[in-house]
C-alpha cells in the first residue's frame, strides 16, 4: 500500500527512521514530501536510502516570506541531479493569511512550469483557496494528487476532469464528517489516493496522539466501510491509482 502524502524526516519527526523500517516491514511505501530546500534535501537522502521511500520535493506555502529567486534554482538542480517522482507539497493557503495571495500564486505557478517543462505530477495543498488553485492548475497540462481535500463534490469532479485524484486523509475517521462521508460515496474508487499527512491529522482510534503511515489502514477500513468493499479491494484500487499518477 502507499501513503501518498506524509513528512517523516528529521525536521518533523525525532523516530523518523524507526518509523521508516517498521512501514517497510508491514509492506507500506511512502511518498515523502518536502516544504523546503532543506527537507528537500532530507528526503531525496531517504529516498536513496530505503527502498520503501520516494521522493516528492517542493516549495510550500508556509514558506512564503523566506523563498527568493535562488530557491527556484536549487529546486532545479535537485529535480535534474535526482530521481523525483513528484513536485510537492505546493499550493495556496489563505487559512493563515490572505496578505500574500500574490507571492503564493506567483511561487506556485513558477513550480507548476517546472513540473511541465519536467513532465512530473504534482501534490497539490489548498486550503481555503480551491478556486484559486483550480483556476491556475487549469491552465497547466498537469496530473497529481489534491492532497488532504476538503471541498465539494462537484469541486472533485473538476479536479478529477484535470487528471488528478482527490487525497483522502485521518479527518475522513472523525465522527460526524458527513460532508467528506457524502464526497467518498460519490467518488469512484479508481479516483481516490490514501494518504495520512504524518504526522499531522490522525485518524481515529488514535486522534490526539502523533500521527504516522502506519495509521492508514484506518483511513483505508473506513473508505470501505463507507464504499462498501474489503479493505483488500480499497488497497489494490488506491495502489494501482498512485502507480499511474506518480509513474511508478
Amino acid at each position: 500500500m502507499f501513503d501518498t502524502h506524509c513528512h517523516i524526516y528529521k525536521t518533523e519527526t525525532k523516530n523518523y527512521k524507526d518509523i521508516i523500517k517498521k512501514c517497510l516491514n508491514k509492506n507500506i511505501n511512502l511518498i515523502i514530501n518536502s516544504v523546503n530546500i532543506k527537507t528537500s534535501k532530507e528526503v531525496i537522502k531517504l529516498s536513496k536510502k530505503y527502498n520503501n521511500v520516494y521522493a516528492s520535493i517542493g516549495l510550500n506555502y508556509d514558506e512564503v516570506e523566506n523563498i527568493n529567486e535562488k530557491d527556484f534554482i536549487k529546486l532545479e538542480r535537485l529535480i535534474n541531479k535526482n530521481n523525483i517522482i513528484a513536485i510537492g507539497e505546493i499550493g495556496l493557503d489563505y487559512y493563515w493569511t490572505k496578505d500574500n495571495k500574490d507571492k503564493q500564486k506567483y511561487i506556485f505557478e513558477k513550480q507548476l512550469k517546472l513540473a511541465e517543462e519536467y513532465n512530473l505530477p504534482v501534490i497539490i495543498h489548498a486550503r481555503n483557496s480551491i478556486q484559486d488553485v483550480y483556476d491556475i492548475l487549469k491552465k497547466y497540462n498537469l496530473k497529481g494528487s489534491m492532497h488532504c481535500f476538503q471541498g465539494s463534490l462537484e469541486m472533485a469532479k473538476k479536479f478529477i476532469n484535470l487528471g488528478f485524484k482527490i487525497g483522502i486523509d485521518g479527518p475522513i475517521t472523525y465522527k460526524n464528517n458527513k460532508k467528506q462521508i457524502e464526497l467518498i460515496n460519490n467518488l469512484d474508487l479508481k479516483d481516490i489516493l490514501v494518504e495520512t499527512d504524518s504526522p499531522y491529522l490522525t485518524p481515529e482510534p488514535n486522534r490526539g496522539k502523533k500521527n504516522n503511515p502506519t495509521n492508514l489502514i484506518y483511513i483505508i477500513n473506513k473508505i470501505a466501510e463507507i464504499k462498501k468493499e474489503t479493505p483488500e479491494k480499497v488497497i489494490e484500487e488506491t495502489t494501482k491509482n498512485t502507480k499511474e499518477i506518480f509513474n511508478i
